[in-house]
């Protein structure tokens, strides 16, 4: 059993900063590279790309990353972790398989966990009893099930374990819980067990400090954000982690940004819901029960991190399509910019009246003014605003009344208020709507697949 492991955060999200995992792999040592790139709409995105091409489905981000770190990762016996394989992870595989051979590297294995999607089964699965209703509104999955778009089961860590145990290099999940990424590794390295639970609540934390990359080593920081040094080359956040379940967050330290008592606490309370129950696949933290203490130099230690015992389901996270929508905007100047625009908006909303329009939301905002707080947000001398832009958006499940709404747009440029500018790209075209259906499943239905792609 190795007395510490160092888990590194290389993404926070699909779209997060490119260079991230190259720095965490160069500018100092980590064992583990883990990188989360899935969010609900993300599954639904790639489903469609993977509906038009059946090599796609995964994030595409990551063929071209393995070129840059993978001969280092292989160099420092850096393991690589990600559910970037979204609904395609043995499309990713191969991908990373492809560079691979191009780089001239071997001895490579390539774990693959599978078994998440299960669109497919909804059938099977409904006829066996799993109504798989809307956490929200209680509605059985039976109304919508003909729109569906994916579906995909939360998996938790110990696929991923198995996937080490096997001897995996890289492993590539699809829809895997954030906090599971980290929390495997100290299963593997420090042989946790699922009676272990306090031990496995400690590493959900971990996870949960680390899934959203920066903003625990002092991106997105709502205290003195201004006070956080070289943000242009912020350190991606770095979990230490022991055997008894401690965990120091900490960075590189040829890197900026900071991590402090305040930047991990404000990432604690990140999307956690009843702080009492943060349930995973894997166990349930109490996140009442954390202790952080400052060690100074960018190092917080997390200790005595309590919870209870996992449930006996799973969550499904589901897309669908739900109707069609659109948004423009235009911007008026001084004077009179929100006179203007909020004349310009009653215009329109009065024609798309005249014209029997249907829509299901209509929304207006005029940012600069109102967008961010809505009608919390403090007023401002109206007549001192030097410009307003008036954004409006629909949404209808009828695809005409939303394409309609695209051609009276640019008639108010001529036929509106004055002083009118910001409009370009032409009409704007109805896009689907893809709407979220959360859901739970007896995990007794269910059941991961792990598989080992050698490159020899």
């Amino acid at each position: 059993m190795k007395e510490k492991i160092r888990i590194a955060s290389g993404q926070g999200f699909w779209g997060d900063l490119i260079d991230a995992p190259y720095h965490q792999i160069t500018k100092g040592p980590i064992d583990y590279l883990v990188m989360d790139y899935l969010a609900e709409v993300t599954m639904s995105i790639l489903q469609k790309q993977k509906n038009k091409n059946p090599d796609l489905g995964y994030a595409r981000d990551i063929p071209e990353l393995m070129k840059r770190i993978l001969p280092h990762c292989v160099e420092k016996n850096i393991k690589v972790i990600t559910n970037g394989g979204g609904v395609n992870p043995v499309a990713c595989a191969n991908a990373i398989i492809n560079v691979a051979k191009e780089l001239r590297i071997k001895d490579l294995k390539i774990g693959i966990v599978l078994g998440d999607d299960i669109r497919s089964r909804l059938d099977e699965l409904i006829a066996s009893g799993e109504e798989l209703k809307n956490m929200e509104s209680g509605e059985p999955i039976i109304t919508i099930k003909e729109k569906i778009l994916s579906a995909n089961v939360y998996f938790g860590a110990f696929p991923i374990v198995e996937a080490l145990e096997k001897g995996a290099d890289i492993i590539i999940t699809g829809r895997t819980t954030d906090t599971g990424l980290t929390l495997a590794p100290m299963i593997y390295e420090f042989g946790w067990k699922k009676s272990d639970i306090n031990l496995l609540c400690a590493g959900t934390v971990a996870g949960h400090i680390l899934e959203c990359g920066a903003q625990s080593s002092g991106g997105n920081f709502l205290g003195d954000w201004q006070s956080i040094p070289n943000m242009a080359e912020i350190g991606f956040p770095i979990a230490e982690a022991f055997p008894n379940g401690d965990v120091i967050i900490t960075k590189h330290k040829n890197t900026g940004g900071r991590v402090s008592f305040e930047t991990v606490a404000e990432q604690l309370v990140y999307e956690i819901g009843d702080p009492i129950n943060y349930i995973t696949p894997d166990c349930i933290a109490d996140f009442t029960s954390i202790k952080l203490k400052d060690l100074g130099e960018d190092r917080v230690l997390v200790t005595d991190v309590k919870g209870f015992s996992e449930t006996q389901f799973y969550k499904v996270s589901c897309s669908y399509a739900d109707g069609y929508s659109a948004s423009a905007s235009l911007t008026y100047c001084w004077p009179e910019a929100f006179t203007k625009a909020k004349a310009a908006d009653q215009i329109l909303r009065k024609r798309m009246e005249n014209l029997n329009l249907k829509f299901d939301e209509l929304k207006t905002e005029f940012i600069g003014y109102d967008s961010t707080h809505g009608p919390l947000s403090k007023k401002n001398n109206e007549d001192d605003i030097n410009e307003i832009m008036l954004r409006i958006g629909v949404r209808s499940h009828d695809y005409k009344s939303v394409e309609r709404f695209g051609k009276e747009i640019a008639p108010l440029i001529l036929t509106g208020p004055p002083g009118v500018t910001g409009f370009a790209g032409g009409r704007p075209k109805p896009s689907e709507v893809v709407a979220y259906w959360p859901a739970l499943i007896s995990k007794s239905v269910v059941q991961p697949v792990v598989e080992i792609i050698t490159l020899s």
